[in-house]
């Protein structure tokens, strides 16, 4: 599987399918291989790129682990890969890294998804919503933050591959730093021509719908899936309907002429 050099350090990722592009980035307990459940529904429809960030996965590790370097990863990844019309999907951290690394790639990618994440947006109108749910969620055990209860009863297996997913990562959580830092502000969202869309959970005990909900009013013309009864780890345990709102939101956020081509054929 091929690697690029970001800055120095060693980046990995793999392609699968043939379609148009997605790249997948992970969130802070994950890697390229968390997303099994998207490859293989995906893949007929569209060439999915999945990546490691420096310090995760089979990349090399960053030991300053500053985050303000994962856009750098994504776009090196995007180039090397000769990308164009791609859609970038960020989990949860993997969001904010997304984001900033559209604004800087805007001839290669057309739009960005946040999944379970506001992207890192800089706005005083969400800023104490963020702080209100984070402190919410710190109550809980960080499984119970990720995935529903029942789900951890009922699907033993897949839980315990969850939780086996970081121990794959040098970089932890409690490492990295610069997570909040050099947000872009919803103007410069709305006036970069990069368009997003947030993909949330009813359920989500890290970011809760209102907040994402409010942050979606603010970026003009974002769109908003909710999706019901799904937790902050929806990708991973509901797969069906991640996969069908990521198809969703990737088919909305086509250039509008292929929009109107498609209507008329």
């Amino acid at each position: 599987m091929p690697t690029v050099d970001s800055n120095g350090t060693t980046i990995y990722y793999e392609v699968h399918g043939e379609g148009s592009p997605i790249v997948f980035v992970h969130g802070s307990g994950g890697h390229h291989a968390a997303w099994w459940q998207q490859v293989a529904a995906l893949r007929d429809r569209h060439t999915i790129v999945t990546l490691d960030l420096r310090g995760f996965g089979n990349s090399d590790v960053d030991e300053t682990y500053d985050s303000r370097s994962f856009p750098d990863d994504i776009v090196a990844v995007v180039e090397d890969a000769d990308l164009t019309d791609a859609v970038l999907l960020g989990q949860s951290i993997g969001a904010a890294a997304a984001l900033k690394a559209a604004l800087r790639a805007p001839d290669r990618v057309r739009g960005v998804i946040l999944a379970h994440s506001l992207g890192g947006i800089d706005a005083p109108e969400v800023t104490p919503l963020v702080k209100a749910d984070r402190a919410e969620a710190e109550k809980l055990p960080v499984i119970d933050r990720l995935l529903t209860k029942r789900f951890r009863e009922e699907e033993a297996a897949k839980t315990f591959l969850f939780t086996q997913m970081g121990t794959f990562n040098k970089a932890r959580m409690q490492d990295l730093r610069n997570l909040s830092s050099d947000g872009p502000t919803p103007a410069e969202v709305a006036g970069s021509g990069i368009r997003v869309a947030f993909l949330a959970g009813e359920k989500d005990a890290v970011l809760s719908p209102a907040t994402v909900t409010k942050a979606h009013e603010l970026i003009e013309g974002s769109l908003l899936e909710i999706v019901p009864d799904a937790p902050h780890s929806m990708y991973w345990e509901r797969p069906e309907q991640f996969n069908a709102a990521v198809k969703k939101l990737v088919d909305a956020l086509a250039p509008v002429a292929a929009g109107v081509a498609q209507k008329e054929d």
